[in-house]
Parts: C-alpha cells; structure tokens; sequence
C-alpha cells in the first residue's frame, strides 16, 4: 500500500472521563489578545455571555504538560520523546533538513512519527459572573530607579475564589500502556490538588505565573471509566451526559487523584530540583504599594494594593510579586556590581527580554515569587504637601493625602519564593536577598525615600532539594539573637557566589 494515502485509525478500547472544579486562589490573567480594548490586556470571555470568563482547554493543557515535563525531569534535559510527556500530550517532531532527504517514502516515514494527544481537554466557563480586578504596572529603571518611558500598562484579572469546572477524557489505545498513561495523568493533575499545609496547588494559569498570579487547586474529582469492548460499557459511554457541567451531585468524589485512578505513586518520580525560602516578616515601618483603582470617589489620592481573597467581601492587602520580584532584581544587580562583574547570573534567574539583550534569546524567569497578603494591619490617611524647592514655600495645588499600611503588634506577612534547578552561587545571591529584606535594608513598595516599606525578619525555612536530597535550614529571630540552624553551610553558598562573579 502507498505510505502516502494510508490512514490508520486509532484504536481505541477505553475512554476515562474525569471532572472537577478548579478554584482561583490568587488573582489570574487570561489575556484575550484584543488590541481594541481600552485595557491593555483585558480578560478572554466567552462569546455568549461577555459577563463569564473563559478558560481554553489549551491552556490548561500546556500547563499541566510543563509542570509533568518538570516533574519527570530537568529542564535542561530536551528529549522528551520517549517519557510521560509525549505519550500523554502528544509531541510534534519538525525535521528542518526534511527538504534534504530525497526519498519521498523515508520524509513520509518520518512525518508519520508524529504523535496525537491521548488526553482530550475541554474549554471551561466560570461558573459566576466576572468581577475584575484591575491592576497597574509600570517597569523600573535599574539605574535611575524611576519609571521607563512608555512601560506603564494595567491588567484585569479575575478575582480569587472564581470556579472553573474542569473535564477531562483519556483515550486507551489498543496497543499502549495504560498503566505509564494513568501514571503520567495522575501527575500531571496531582499538581492541581492543594499542598500539604496549604490551600493552593503547584500549577499557575494565564500570565505572569512566577509573579503569584494563577495560583489555583481542585478540592474534588469524579472519574469515569468505560471499557469499550464491552457492549454495556459502550453504551454507558454514549448516554453519558457529555453536557453536564461541573460535578454530578450523586456520584463519588476523591480528594486524591491517584486514588481515584488506583495509582501509586513513589517520591522518587519527582526529579525537580529547587530551593524554597518560605520566611515570616512584619513591618518595621509603614507599606504603601500604589492601587491604580480607587475603592471609591471619597477614596485617598493614593491607597494602598488590596485584593480579595476567599471569597471575602473586604478585600485586603496585599505584597504583589511583581513589586517583590522589581525589587529582588534591582538590588541582586548592585550586589553583583559590587563584588564582581559577571552579570549573566541576574538573566539566569530573573529571566531577560529582547530590548535589552537583542544579542541572544529571551529567557523565562526561573524563580517564582508568591503574592503575600499582608494580616492584621492598620489604615491611616496621611496628608502631605510638595515644597517649592526655589521658595521654600508650599506649592501651590500640591496638597494630597495617601493610606499606607500601618504596623501593630500582630502585622505580619509571609514571603515565598522558589527558584528552580538552583546553583551554589544563586542560592548565595537569594541568602544575600533574604539578609537584605530580613535587616530592613532592602525597602519595597512606593515612597521608600521616606522611611516607607522596611521589613524586620521573624522566621524563615530554606528548603533545598537537589539529586533526590533534601536540606532544609532555618534563620530564627529569638529575643536579640539570630539563631541558625547550620550557618557554616550557608556561607559556602554565599563564597560560591564570589567565586562565580569574580571568574
């Protein structure tokens, strides 16, 4: 038979259909791409109701795939051919000097290598109506420390607690291992289920995941499973309501997704690497990051960042990842112009774009910092005035008041940052950060100039897993003295850093 007209249909002998509900638990971008929208990335929403957010299944494909290519693997590892990923999801194989082979039945050959996804994904709608929650950004000059021309933008977002119900459908081909499929599934969705010890998953949707946005987790999941070589089965399948949105109420449910799939799985199948800092602070002075949106018109000329979370009504505030991140990086740059001049580790990090660096490629930000909301605060208006620095003399039309967050006995907020496949040196560079923010020397939000946004350091855990080994160590303020679990090993972190700077 001619290669180029055969066609082999799939053989398919069982379809497994999982649903759950996802909630939002941080704000989450899922940008539309329209450019006629007066905001500058504005929410995807469905076509028939404008007033429901929607969620494409490719979104939720491609992330639950990075975090099972992570999960299986390092990222510096690219062949993903023969592992969970590519039997699951599916893989593409584009050969560029395909024109090169003269052979028309080997080119046939080799394009037919490409693979389907097995896992079907269905688009999601929110279950409520959209109440955005608007938001400002602007990128900062690392040199002047003031705001790039044309670089301001603003944001809507969906509000935390937004529930998307999710579907799934595995199909089981005649001749591939179930068994390495529903391992591979029960990973990839395990990501989605919330932590041990918090209310929120490991996998981010829409953008600026390693930003805090897109945080989310499934609480439940009902599965399916019909054998499609048995006649009832088949029919099973077919007058199941395909229709139905969301969980069926009379139906199991499982906290566990490997549970629910008679998965087990070992602790030696996570080959991720990371270092983890998860550090208690309060306030040693008053925080005030800019909200672009005023409450109401009776609202201060400037208030601080709040957003709402678990469904509460009062919003509150909050420690946005991109102010932490902005802040993190402008200070890990003087670091390493202090002591040294390779800069290369600040885009290893941090990432880079193409204004800058047009010389290589863009590179993704491996370290993902956490929006923190901040607990037991106080509000207070304070008004102030601009001085006329020719007169000395107030200025005129220069009278405006601002609402920072306050400090009392109770404050305190809780950073968390990771960065993924760590080196010695890097890890320094964050131990650096940590001690930066931990002394109050490291101010963030707005209006630092003024003694604003100094932190003072409670507590903190370092949690670094490399090579299937776990350390942890922690920094403990008791009384007037640091305590530190193993601070021997932490300075060989930090002499690891000059060493590479210094190269």
């Amino acid at each position: 038979m001619d290669l180029a007209h055969r066609s082999d249909n799939r053989k398919i002998i069982k379809r497994i259909i999982i649903r759950g509900n996802l909630i939002l638990d941080t704000p989450t971008c899922l940008g539309s791409g329209d450019n006629d929208s007066p905001i500058d990335l504005a929410l995807l929403r469905d076509n028939l109701n404008s007033n429901l957010a929607l969620l494409t299944g490719s979104s939720i494909a491609g992330a639950l795939r990075n975090y099972l290519r992570k999960f299986s693997k390092k990222d510096n590892q690219n062949d993903l051919r023969n592992d969970l990923v590519s039997k699951l999801f599916g893989d593409l194989f584009v050969y560029e000097n395909e024109i090169n082979i003269p052979d028309e039945k080997e080119r046939i050959e080799k394009r037919n290598q490409d693979n389907q996804s097995l896992l079907i994904i269905d688009d999601s709608i929110s279950t409520s109506p959209i109440q955005p929650e608007l938001r400002d950004g602007v990128k900062i000059d690392s040199v002047t420390r003031t705001a790039e021309p044309k670089k301001k933008y603003d944001l809507e977002l969906l509000q935390a607690g937004t529930e998307f119900p999710l579907c799934f459908e595995l199909l089981i081909e005649k001749e591939s291992d179930e068994s390495s499929l529903l391992k591979g599934l029960a990973i990839a969705l395990q990501g989605l289920e919330p932590v041990e010890g918090l209310e929120q998953g490991e996998i981010s949707l829409g953008i600026k995941k390693h930003r805090g946005f897109g945080r989310c987790h499934v609480n439940e999941w009902q599965v399916w499973q019909f054998d499609l070589t048995d006649h009832q089965q088949r029919l099973d399948w077919l007058k199941f309501e395909h229709w139905h949105s969301g969980l069926f109420p009379d139906y199991p449910t499982h906290t566990s997704i490997a549970q629910a799939l008679n998965v087990s799985l070992d602790e030696k199948d996570d080959q991720r690497e990371f270092c983890k800092i998860d550090a208690t602070f309060t306030l040693a002075s008053p925080l005030l990051i800019r909200s672009g949106q005023a409450s109401s018109d009776k609202a201060p000329d400037v208030v601080h960042l709040k957003s709402r979370r678990n469904g509460e009504l009062k919003p509150k505030p909050v420690l946005s990842g991109t102010s932490l991140a902005g802040v993190l990086r402008h200070r890990a740059e003087r670091i390493i112009n202090t002591i040294g001049k390779n800069v290369s580790i600040i885009e290893d990090i941090f990432g880079s774009d193409l204004s800058k660096n047009k010389t290589s490629e863009a590179k993704a930000s491996r370290l993902t910092v956490h929006e923190s909301v901040i607990e037991n605060y106080t509000d207070l208006v304070q008004n102030r005035i601009a001085i006329d620095r020719f007169t000395g003399g107030t200025l005129h039309g220069a009278l405006f008041n601002e609402q920072p967050i306050f400090p009392n006995n109770e404050t305190y907020l809780k950073l968390n940052f990771e960065l993924r496949n760590p080196e010695n040196c890097e890890v320094g560079l964050l131990l650096l950060l940590l001690k930066d923010l931990w002394t109050g020397d490291l101010p963030v939000g707005g209006t630092s100039s003024i003694g604003r946004g100094r932190l003072q350091g409670k507590d903190a855990t370092i949690t670094l897993r490399r090579e299937e080994k776990t350390e942890t160590f922690t920094i403990e303020k008791s009384s007037d003295n640091l305590v530190v679990s193993d601070a021997k090993s932490l300075q060989e972190f930090v002499s690891a850093l000059n060493e590479e700077v210094n190269k």
